[in-house]
């Protein structure tokens, strides 16, 4: 699981060119969506962007209009778990 969360570490870095941002910045339960200081401050473009990067990556199904899927995309921790869960 730990490989996991730095995989969607590195992934969020790459994927949305956040050169100033290392994976050692990204806290594992930080809202990814947050404009508070404990998050990335991402938005709803960074997302689209962030779904496709793990729908691609991890070959998982995400559904843009689901209410679950917002919380999935809440912290890396969140990611992981949807992850495991999609892989079964």
């Amino acid at each position: 699981m730990e490989q996991l969360k730095q995989d969607i570490k590195q992934l969020i870095i790459e994927s949305l060119d956040l050169e100033d941002v290392s994976p050692a910045d990204i806290q594992d339960d930080a809202p990814l969506f947050s404009d508070e200081d404990d998050g990335l401050g991402l938005d709803s473009i960074d997302a689209l962007e962030l779904g496709l990067a793990i729908k691609k990556k991890f070959e998982v199904k995400l559904d843009a209009n689901s209410a679950e899927t917002k919380v999935h995309f809440y912290s890396v921790n969140s990611l992981a778990n949807f992850i495991v869960s999609q892989r079964g």
